[in-house]
């Protein structure tokens, strides 16, 4: 069992994001998801606490009963560590869709190729592809 997870609060959408998410990464499940019921604190039917893996790691996920006056912010983000070029051209694209680029997808001095984006739901994502000496 993972002892540290990472735990995402959404306005509304946890369903959508974490199926997007899965689709993205293999080896990437939902595992189980909890819905509220009528009058049980939460819109009905929306995710109570949802579980679900990304390559195998495990994350968990809520719709906030509660109208927040935050949301997620890229002072901290997932970071993916790319295989290939391939892979992260396609994260980058599926990612950055509707979302927003904090740094363009590029080579820089720390890496071979690397990206930030801010997803359509607002979850940040560094994304990189070490290079011989970045690795």
């Amino acid at each position: 069992m993972q002892k540290i997870s990472t735990f995402l609060m959404f306005d509304g959408n946890a369903e959508e994001a974490m199926q997007f998410y899965v689709s993205l990464f293999d080896d990437s499940d939902i595992l189980q998801v909890t819905r509220y019921g009528p009058q049980e604190g939460g819109a009905e039917g929306s995710v109570m606490l949802a579980t679900f893996t990304l390559n195998g790691q495990t994350f968990m996920c809520i719709d906030s009963n509660v109208e927040e006056i935050f949301t997620f912010t890229p002072a901290m983000s997932l970071y993916v560590q790319c295989e290939s070029e391939e892979e992260i051209d396609r994260l980058f694209g599926r990612l950055s869709a509707c979302g927003e680029v904090l740094m363009p997808l590029n080579r820089y001095p720390f890496s071979e190729k690397f990206a930030w984006v801010s997803d359509r739901y607002g979850v940040s994502w560094q994304l990189n592809l070490p290079g011989e000496s970045t690795s």
